[in-house]
């Protein structure tokens, strides 16, 4: 019954994936740490260094290796474990809020107190009185209550004026009644409500003298701070297993007319008179749309990471993973003074380039764009502070979709290096599976990404009706992105691309007027079919996608352009010039479609389109490598044996295959009551030989002894 383990005298065949990626980095044509400090910045770094030597080296935190191997029950308690490490941590090392989210990150598994750092806290932060951050905020930032964000609910999660959860103000008692009318009331799907949450911030229906206001936040204890049983009143548990976030208590919630006081009532914008129950409207609405950008900004800059770290280890494996051999460019590689040819790694394979290099290159767009939206964040925040709101349509629009296209692409961006990564990219092992599962909701939660589309479409076709119609001035027109191209456009509607030869393809204003008129247009022929022929905002949803998808891509080659070729950054120039280019090019070609339809690109130029992808593809193939090694993300994150950074793939592989359960014993459990009786009916067939082994008879008939090797 012993562990079942690999020879420890073997070794992979050659060569080996330590002198193949050494051969990747030699062949580079920039120095990727150079590149790595010019993303993140040297301080970072040395930030994330330092927390990650504290986390390698902490007795709970650096053991990942029951990830792959045990259920929801034993990876729940090691949540469990972890949360409250890195709580003792936080207070130990003073941990600011970056430093935390750098941790969580590094950690990359969501938690039990994952809501409670990300939405209740900030959420008390933003929307609580002093009195009430004095009473809640505080020990929530002590741990000494654990809270929750409550706004999804059975049967409503984006349509949030539909939630049905009522909290109604009675004077006489100076309390709330809230109450969960139906069932399909209940709160559901909220993290760490399951088991862990003593507090929740619950959205429900205002109701005060009568008057529905709609939904606002409270505050609301839902467990006993001594026995952390439910209050009486509540139903509380956990929602069950779910396609992913095995470690995180997505829970739910009903109430049944709970007497909660107030003060449960977060008054910093919104307020109910303590006395008359007057409600009293905020000073203005529009200041939570600011929020919302910052958030969605973040997503965008969370797209970045994932959209990387996918490519990181697909792209390191096929470096490594050696298929066939290419009888035009055999492989070759040279160790010592030994040169070589041996079989031809799949990334020198033009398909594989075709569908891994431009997920890398999306992750440098979600790069640029993230810092392009979180400046534009702070640049609106002081227009606000003027009482100037000019800027907040454009930039809220323009984040909807962004949040929309970006958490597609990231989505789409995993399965698609999963498979590149062939049968092996189908084990845990890989470090894609479970990564995919826990990030695949960012679909659909902070806004579903289907919805959210028409919040960007609506915005952009009454841009367009005004500046048809003359009602915006030239200055409006001058700080807003939208209104620049339609307006453009609408001054000349019949223009053509000018692009005549390959190379012409590689012009970036070139590029940027065919995203521009390719917008542009649709928005014109939406506008005509809403206003002229009638058509239903149903019957357009599909369409409205569309343009939205449309607007978000131009936003993202427009900045990833002004990082690079606006930038006197050398490095910048000489190592992400074509990963740019390549961006722009797949994005067109799989968006051949639309382009075509509004007849400002020929199907001629089109068909180089498709040459100038496949040769862009070749210049950035050398470089693949340390594109990926220029995000930095460290193996203790990445947790994978395909892509770890010294290519050890197939030792990894092994090693993780002995840490399997089962591969603990050599006769699995289970063996004796359910395999035995059926193979041991067969026994008058076995032969017994002397050291005592069944075989069948006649599979070793007159063994003869084996001649030395």
């Amino acid at each position: 019954m012993s562990p079942t383990c690999f020879p420890t005298h073997l070794r992979p065949s050659e060569p080996q994936g330590v002198d193949l990626l050494a051969q990747e980095r030699q062949h580079a044509s920039f120095d990727s740490k150079a590149l790595c400090e010019r993303i993140y910045g040297a301080d970072y770094l040395a930030k994330k260094k330092e927390l990650l030597d504290i986390l390698v080296n902490d007795p709970v935190l650096s053991d990942k290796s029951h990830r792959y191997f045990h259920g929801r029950d034993v990876r729940f308690k090691k949540a469990m474990q972890a949360a409250s490490r890195i709580a003792e941590l936080i207070k130990k090392h003073n941990w600011s809020y970056e430093d935390v989210l750098l941790v969580d990150l590094l950690f990359d598994e969501a938690g039990p107190f994952r809501l409670h750092r990300s939405m209740f806290m900030p959420t008390l932060e933003g929307q609580a009185t002093e009195e009430q951050q004095e009473l809640f905020l505080k020990p929530a930032q002590r741990y000494e209550i654990i809270g929750c964000y409550g706004q999804t609910e059975l049967s409503h999660g984006s349509n949030v004026r539909g939630l049905e959860t009522t909290a109604t103000y009675d004077t006489s008692t100076e309390t709330f009644d809230l109450h969960s009318p139906t069932l399909t009331a209940s709160k559901w799907w909220i993290g760490g409500l399951g088991k862990t949450a003593t507090h929740a911030i619950v959205m429900a229906r205002l109701v005060t003298n009568g008057k529905d206001h709609g939904p606002h936040p409270f505050c609301v204890q839902i467990r006993d701070l001594k026995t952390h049983e439910p209050l009486p009143g509540i139903t509380v548990g956990d929602i069950g297993p779910k396609f992913g976030f095995s470690t995180v208590d997505n829970g739910f919630i009903l109430f049944d007319h709970l007497r909660i006081p107030h003060i449960s009532l977060l008054a910093r914008f919104s307020q109910v008179d303590k006395r008359t129950g007057e409600y009293i409207t905020p000073p203005n609405a529009k200041l939570s749309y600011g929020t919302m950008v910052f958030v969605r900004a973040n997503i965008v800059m969370e797209s970045r990471y994932v959209i990387a770290r996918a490519a990181t280890v697909a792209v390191r494996y096929s470096s490594i993973r050696s298929q066939g051999s290419d009888a035009a460019n055999p492989k070759t590689i040279t160790v010592g003074n030994s040169t070589k040819t041996v079989e031809t790694p799949v990334l020198d394979y033009t398909m594989q380039q075709y569908r891994l290099l431009p997920i890398i290159a999306q992750a440098y767009a979600c790069h640029f764009t993230g810092q392009a939206m979180h400046k534009m964040y702070y640049d609106n925040q002081e227009h606000m502070a003027r009482g100037d709101f000019s800027y907040l349509a454009d930039l809220h629009a323009s984040s909807s979709g962004l949040k929309s296209l970006t958490t597609t692409m990231a989505v789409a961006a995993i399965e698609e290096s999963r498979r590149a990564c062939g049968g092996h990219g189908y084990l845990l092992s890989s470090g894609l599976g479970q990564f995919y599962q826990d990030y695949l909701p960012k679909a659909t939660w902070e806004g579903d990404n289907y919805l959210l589309t028409q919040q960007t479409t609506r915005y952009l076709l009454k841009t367009y009706r005004n500046l048809r119609a003359g009602k915006m001035s030239e200055k409006a027109k001058q700080v807003n992105f939208s209104a620049r191209y339609i307006s453009d456009y609408l001054a000349s509607p019949q223009s053509r691309c000018t692009v005549a030869s390959l190379e012409d393809w590689l012009n970036p204003e070139t590029l940027l007027s065919i995203f521009k008129n390719r917008v542009a247009f649709m928005i014109e022929q939406a506008v005509h079919a809403i206003d002229v022929d009638k058509t239903s905002w149903n019957d357009m949803l599909v369409e409205v996608y569309r343009i939205s998808r449309a607007h978000c891509q131009l936003i993202m080659v427009s900045n990833f352009f002004q990082g690079v070729f606006g930038s006197n950054d050398e490095i910048l120039r000489t190592s992400l010039a074509d990963v740019a280019l390549l961006y722009a090019l797949t994005t067109l070609e799989q968006e051949a479609a639309d382009v075509l339809t509004s007849g400002f690109v020929s199907p001629a130029q089109a068909s180089l389109l498709k040459k100038q992808v496949i040769l862009t593809l070749k210049r950035v193939r050398p470089n693949a490598v340390a594109l990926v090694d220029a995000f930095d993300f460290p193996d203790y994150l990445l947790n994978s044996a395909l892509g770890a950074s010294d290519g050890r793939v197939y030792e990894r592989l092994t090693q993780m295959a002995e840490q399997e359960p089962l591969n603990h014993v050599s006769v699995v459990d289970g063996y004796d009551d359910y395999f035995k009786p059926l193979i041991h009916a067969g026994n008058a067939n076995w032969h017994v030989d002397a050291q005592g082994i069944a075989r069948l008879r006649g599979y070793d008939a007159n063994p003869k002894t084996p001649s030395k090797l």
